[in-house]
């Protein structure tokens, strides 16, 4: 009799616990989504990312490390002078490099570990809700909610370990001076050695190039690019690129030459001012056929190039916008051809001076940050109470100007 009476009271505590259960599974659920605003999206049905969405942090995807000042030519216009002679040590150097390499390396680590655990949860609803076809009725719409959520975590958790750093570039000054080419060569093998480095590449006047150096580290180098303004001798030393009697362009056809028996390549840089925006360099670009030609408005930074504590003073080699579309329309039919104005340039760049610290040029001087070395590379890119990117760092300009590109030289077909 009394078993009979408990009856009823056993079916309402059970409809009773079926909902409890529905309901903290919706809670479960909840918390998911509470997950994804914290990874920096609420838009989990698009499939298709071209650049990375701004999570509120900057990721050093490319870094130009400017790890000396010092040069041997005088180029008018140039906008990174001999201020100090500071070098770091090269161990030094090398974990600045590591830490740029690990940036948000933890932090991802962690997240994907508790993604990984609530994937694992989700598929454990998928297959009781199809075993159980009483449970299925109630729990379709949060299963389908999660395996949403799951299949948006994973998407997720590769873009951002596609967002490490994947491309250091280095410069100067003139990057072969340091020990003649030997402490950036060491550079150049540990990034693609040690870092595993997709892409690693070098910018230079050329001039202190030798093939001994391409023997002992150009396996290493993907990209090598080297500055020519024009093909012009008496216009190149009328800017202040050349040393001596040294013919600039005849040692850039060196090079060219070098990276094609090194499998390195080549790449040329110009900066288009007053001197040479008449220029027309068509049939040697088109003869020498580089992966790509970088064409620069010359740019003004204030304490560098222009100013009273700069080191030159390049108002006389200043281009107009409209001199400088001139420029590109006569050249439009290179295929290689990549411009940037100063808008483009000025704040689409993640540049390290000598001691490491992000440098921030939207005011129109170059500001640093502090040094990565003594405060993390998340730290030195951010600042202050406001969390504005201190580095001024364009991400949205970056992806605009065509930054990223295939830039390994495994991915690239080098038909010399």
């Amino acid at each position: 009799m009394m078993s009979l009476c408990l009856f009823p009271i056993m079916e309402v505590l059970t409809a009773v616990w079926r909902n409890m259960t529905f309901l903290l599974e919706c809670m479960k659920m909840l918390s998911s989504w509470c997950w994804l605003e914290v990874f920096g999206t609420k838009n989990i049905s698009s499939s298709k990312i071209n650049a990375p969405q701004s999570s509120g942090r900057v990721k050093p995807v490319s870094v130009n490390y400017h790890f000396t000042r010092q040069c041997n030519y005088k180029c008018g216009f140039c906008f990174h002078t001999a201020k100090t002679s500071f070098v770091l040590p090269i161990e030094e150097a090398k974990k600045g490099l590591s830490m740029l390499k690990d940036a948000d390396r933890t932090r991802t680590t962690l997240q994907v570990a508790v993604l990984m655990r609530h994937i694992s949860e989700e598929k454990h609803m998928q297959r009781t809700c199809v075993d159980n076809a009483c449970v299925k009725k109630k729990r379709c719409v949060v299963y389908a909610f999660a395996m949403r959520c799951a299949l948006h975590r994973r998407r997720r958790a590769k873009q951002r370990k596609c967002e490490r750093m994947e491309k250091i570039n280095f410069s100067g000054g003139e990057p072969f001076l340091q020990e003649r080419g030997n402490f950036l060569g060491k550079l150049v093998e540990y990034c693609k050695k040690e870092l595993q480095l997709p892409s690693v590449s070098v910018v230079s006047n050329g001039s202190q190039i030798t093939e001994k150096w391409f023997k002992s580290y150009g396996e290493h180098l993907d990209i090598l690019a080297v500055s020519c303004d024009s093909f012009n001798e008496e216009v190149n030393k009328l800017i202040g690129r050349g040393q001596g009697n040294k013919n600039h362009v005849e040692k850039l056809m060196k090079i060219r030459q070098w990276c094609c028996d090194y499998n390195v390549a080549f790449k040329i840089n110009s900066v288009i001012n007053s001197y040479n925006v008449e220029d027309d360099m068509r049939d040697e670009i088109i003869m020498i056929s580089p992966v790509r030609w970088k064409v620069f408005q010359c740019l003004i930074i204030d304490g560098e190039n222009s100013g009273e504590e700069a080191l030159r003073q390049a108002e006389k080699f200043v281009i107009s916008d409209e001199e400088f579309k001139g420029f590109l329309n006569r050249h439009k039919d290179i295929k290689c051809l990549v411009p940037e104005s100063n808008q483009q340039m000025r704040d689409s760049y993640l540049i390290l001076d000598e001691y490491m610290r992000f440098l921030d040029c939207r005011n129109g001087r170059k500001d640093p940050s502090k040094s990565i070395l003594d405060v993390g590379v998340e730290n030195a890119i951010m600042v202050n109470l406001a969390c504005a990117k201190f580095s001024g760092f364009d991400e949205k300009m970056f992806f605009k100007r065509g930054g990223k590109y295939v830039w390994s030289k495994a991915d690239l077909r080098l038909d010399w």
